[in-house]
């Protein structure tokens, strides 16, 4: 009786004592900092872009418009960025593999071949996306570092 106490008390101790593990998100600040940095580079680069932000679900969190940039790029941020995400590397990768010839990648769900879209990766989880478009490819992927790296540092 005694022992069976004994190990009700042990196994209650190790319930109670195990921890949840704790998950990076992007919350409203971090949201914030991402969209400002891109905004601010945008307009230091004098381009027109659409900022997309998504979580690691590739659900948008954030969409904004630059005065200027084209209708489509609303719709081209938002896959470049869901790309990023889902896949967790960076859009051009799908752009390479195309251009390697492998013509698989137009069948991906959510493939997307087309600079622009990073994966926002925190002590190595990518817990979001986000791409730019409206620019040349290369300046939509560079807005895009340029935002991760002001989050980075905070």
């Amino acid at each position: 009786m005694i022992r069976q106490a004994a190990l009700l008390l042990a196994t209650i101790t190790m319930i109670t004592a195990a921890e949840l593990p704790s998950k990076k998100y992007l919350n409203l600040a971090a949201i914030k900092t991402l969209a400002a940095a891109a905004e601010a580079e945008m307009q230091k680069l004098k381009v027109n872009v659409t900022i997309c932000i998504v979580d690691e679900g590739g659900n948008v969190l954030f969409l904004q418009i630059g005065d200027g940039a084209g209708l489509n790029t609303l719709q081209f941020a938002q896959k470049k960025a869901r790309y990023a995400a889902l896949y967790r590397r960076p859009s051009k990768a799908a752009a390479d593999s195309l251009k390697g010839g492998n013509l698989q990648v137009l069948a991906f769900p959510d493939g997307f071949p087309n600079q622009g879209g990073l994966p926002i990766i925190v002590d190595g989880h990518t817990i979001g996306g986000i791409a730019m478009s409206g620019a040349a490819s290369e300046v939509d992927e560079a807005i895009s570092q340029v935002a991760i790296d002001a989050l980075l540092k905070k």
